[in-house]
């Protein structure tokens, strides 16, 4: 199986204020001779005196919920590690809970595996690789490598490695398999045992609560849990004060295989459940069930209900690199927070592979309040508006980032054929919408100039012909039943009326009112940039809402009061103006004077110096120059140059951490460098999807987030869901100085990258070049041409571009439908 790569973090270090406080903390190899020299030294940018529980009394009415880390933080490191307990331990909240499966060898030794098969998470079949065998485990056949055939001595030849595909294996082969004896050394804040076979090791002549009673003497152990009744009630009558017995629900028609009951049937009787245990560890969807569409339904009952009986309630199978509700928008820390601050009920603790993302949740993000209007650093400027959630720049999107509180609402603008303005993301419209599938898609041509083959243009368009183009039935309701099909029902069945094209409020066959303004045109297409992964955007809002012209665009904004700016972002003005007639400069200002903007700033934004140059001559616009490359830094010279005519630069994520195969290997000076021009940092494009982040972010993009801002001191984020951005100004661990906890500290980056042995290094690769002054200063925008009217009999029919002047490269060709239609698909998808 192909592995997907997956972010996660290693190493901390201060905000930028207190960057220079560092602190050493050396970790000791137990098996020098097995490879784990590479990790004996780490040094951890943050002072330990910051793992303090950060909770603030007012978050929670009870006790905070407890974080339970699974195997350590096994989001990174091979599960049940040393190295992955340790780290946990580091950057969670001080009350974390280490999380050991207990499996016990030929000799009764007790060793913490995710898998009674140890060929999921060792090289066991490597090393012994004829000793395979096949057990019934519950009445499944399994073949794998058993911990009980193996002594605790052959095992110590057994190293572990990385059991999920979809995460970093450059740390396979290097940490031993983990005793349960051991982790006491690890200094674990809290230990959770849980057993999860214990008839089958009694099967064969191995007593598990033996070996946890053994436990007992030598440690303290907080919680014991299994999915097998008679387990715990064996260990009831010998329970240390202090340690809780914790029922583990499986799936809701397997069957406990010590009394033969589902455990579903099991649930309905929590009474029961309460004579032998103080609480139920059950899979997050028992208490927020998603449907087969990966959709969130209403919560259940189970929190409420177990909370009634007396028993605590945990919830597990957290996972930030695994599928969730698209409801949450591919933001872990929204789903965690539903779980403990959704005015409804709390769970007491949650089962994490990522036991970061649950640490900001709880102690940052709980119970803040919907008024707060948290800090005024990082600017949030949307990219299309909220395309993340919606196809980009249209009316949803900037609906969902004016809701999401967005500062800066953006509006790419491009022109049509007729010469109005509109917001779209791409001058060719087979990048963001349907049009192949239109009457229009054989207007198909390569522009040389623009460097785009087989597009079709806006402004081969006019603004009219972009509005009929062909529409399906599309109606929305706000409790998500989603968009109809062109049979005129929706996803689920309810039907509904035609809706005009400008988004007019009908109602479907139960009267159920629908939201004005936001449905019309299916031309509309949402960006999915990671399908490759598997990874799709929300498929209800894929083609959900209606482009918008400059125009309607500002008055939007205008009217949203919390909206701070608008950003207008202006590429191809040079072609445009000489090729197509079209002054993409003059048509901004006319539209932004006639809107009368007054209390909200406007900034201009463009790649080219020549744009702004003349917005500067013309306007009192704040502009801001962007950089489309890949850079380490910028001479004087360059700086100089962009600061005669902007106030503020875009960088790519990448020009500020470096990185090599998505490990962060460095931070360069190029934030730095611009301000001490005076000129602000805005970084792109921010996006929730774990795939996007480097692995030193841990699939989590409040992590990334604040690594940019705490630690690089970027000005802003440009980001495609706004609303996490939004959120994390919001958190109350921010400003906190030498206080700030190790779960809201900024990464350090080059710490994971040096963990990594050197034969499994990737390559090395070439540093990105320096900006120059001759790549920044441009020549005047030159004039617009006057074009002579196509040929014809004056009707608005559409045709594809031709040669307007005699430099211009234009190849034009006709291609059949089909064709363009795959085009499209393979652009969009």
């Amino acid at each position: 199986m192909t592995r997907l790569r997956v972010p996660s973090t290693s190493l901390y270090k201060p905000p930028i204020a207190d960057r220079h406080v560092g602190v050493s903390k050396s970790f000791t190899d137990p098996c020098p001779d097995r490879g784990l020299a590479v990790i004996q030294t780490v040094v951890l940018a943050v002072s330990t005196t910051n793992l303090c529980l950060y909770v603030p009394m007012f978050a929670f009415a009870g006790n905070a919920p407890l974080v339970i880390a699974h195997g350590g933080f096994s989001g990174l490191f091979p599960d049940s590690s040393e190295f992955a307990y340790r780290f946990a331990g580091q950057v969670s909240l001080a009350n974390v809970i280490f999380w050991c499966d207990v499996q016990l060898t030929k000799d009764a030794a007790g060793v913490c595996a995710p898998n009674l098969n140890l060929a999921n998470n060792t090289d066991i079949s490597r090393i012994f690789p004829n000793q395979s065998k096949t057990y019934s485990v519950n009445g499944v056949s399994i073949q794998g490598w058993f911990s009980v055939d193996f002594t605790l001595k052959e095992l110590t030849s057994v190293n572990l490695i990385q059991g999920v595909f979809s995460r970093p294996d450059k740390f396979d082969g290097i940490f031993p398999v983990v005793t349960v004896n051991l982790i006491p050394q690890f200094s674990p804040p809290g230990l959770w045992l849980n057993v999860e076979h214990d008839v089958f090791f009694t099967q064969r002549n191995l007593s598990m609560r033996s070996f946890v009673l053994s436990v007992f003497k030598r440690t303290i152990v907080d919680y014991v849990s299994s999915p097998e009744v008679n387990f715990l009630k064996g260990l009831m009558a010998r329970l240390p004060t202090g340690t809780k017995l914790i029922y583990r629900v499986l799936g809701q028609t397997d069957v406990d295989p010590s009394i033969n009951q589902t455990y579903g049937s099991l649930l309905s009787n929590l009474t029961f459940i309460k004579t032998f245990a103080s609480g139920i560890l059950v899979p997050k969807s028992y208490i927020w069930p998603v449907d087969a569409s990966l959709y969130l339904l209403p919560h259940t009952t189970l929190v409420s209900d177990a909370h009634k009986a007396g028993l605590e309630v945990f919830a597990s199978d957290f996972a930030n690199d695994a599928p969730f509700a698209y409801d949450f928008s591919f933001d872990p820390v929204a789903e965690s927070l539903s779980y403990i601050d959704n005015g409804n009920f709390t769970v007491d603790g949650m089962l994490s592979d990522f036991p970061i993302t649950q640490s900001e949740a709880i102690a940052c993000f709980a119970h803040i309040g919907k008024n707060v209007s948290g800090q005024e650093s990082p600017l949030v400027i949307s990219s299309k508006g909220a395309s993340g959630d919606f196809p980009g720049c249209t009316d949803l999107a900037y609906q969902g980032a004016i809701s999401d509180g967005v500062d800066i609402l953006d509006c790419p603008v491009q022109m049509t054929k007729d010469g109005i303005a509109i917001c779209l993301s791409s001058i060719n419209l087979l990048d963001s919408t349907l049009v192949a599938q239109s009457s229009f898609g054989n207007l198909t041509t390569t522009i040389s100039e623009l460097g785009i083959s087989n597009g079709i243009f806006t402004f081969s368009l006019t603004w009219s012909q972009i509005q009929t183009l062909t529409r399906q039935c599309a109606c929305y309701h706000p409790w998500r039943h989603g968009w109809t099909h062109s049979d005129g029902r929706n996803s689920r069945g309810v039907k509904c009326e035609w809706v005009s094209a400008h988004g007019t409020t009908h109602r479907d066959m139960v009267g159920h009112k629908m939201m004005a303004g936001i449905v019309g045109l299916e031309l509309a297409a949402i960006s999915n940039p990671y399908a490759n992964y598997g990874l799709t955007r929300d498929p209800i809002k894929k083609n959900a809402g209606k482009f918008m012209t400059l125009s309607e665009f500002l008055v939007l904004a205008k009217n949203a009061s919390s909206v701070s700016g608008v950003l207008i972002s202006i590429e191809d003005a040079a072609y445009l103006a000489e090729y197509q007639g079209l002054d993409v400069t003059d048509v901004v200002l006319g539209t932004l004077r006639n809107a009368s903007f007054s209390t909200q700033k406007v900034m201009i934004q463009s790649t080219n110096s020549s744009v702004l140059t003349k917005f500067k001559k013309e306007s009192n616009y704040e502009l801001i120059y962007v950089v489309d490359e890949n850079i380490r830094g910028a001479d004087n010279s360059s700086i100089t140059e962009i600061k005669t005519f902007a106030s503020a630069v875009v960088v790519s994520k990448s020009s500020v951490l470096t990185d090599n195969a998505q490990y962060l290997t460095a931070m360069t000076n190029v934030v730095q460098m611009l301000q001490a021009f005076q000129l602000q940092v805005f970084v792109q494009i921010f996006r929730n999807e774990f795939v996007s982040q480097a692995w030193d972010f841990f699939s989590d993009a409040t992590v990334e987030i604040n690594s940019f801002v705490m630690g690089a001191g970027i000005d802003g984020v440009v980001t495609e869901f706004p609303g996490t951005a939004v959120r994390y100004k919001k958190n109350r661990c921010l400003g906190l100085d030498s206080k700030t906890p190790n779960y809201m500290s900024p990464v350090q980056p080059g710490g994971l990258y040096q963990l990594i042995t050197p034969s499994a290094l990737p390559p090395a690769e070439a540093p990105y070049p320096l900006l120059t002054e001759s790549e920044v200063v441009e020549a005047p925008l030159p004039p617009v041409a006057i074009l002579a009217p196509p040929p014809g009999n004056g009707s608005n029919q559409a045709t594809a571009p031709t040669n307007s002047n005699a430099q211009l490269e234009v190849v034009s060709s006709v291609i059949p439908s089909f064709l363009a239609f795959l085009i499209a698909t393979l652009a969009l998808f």
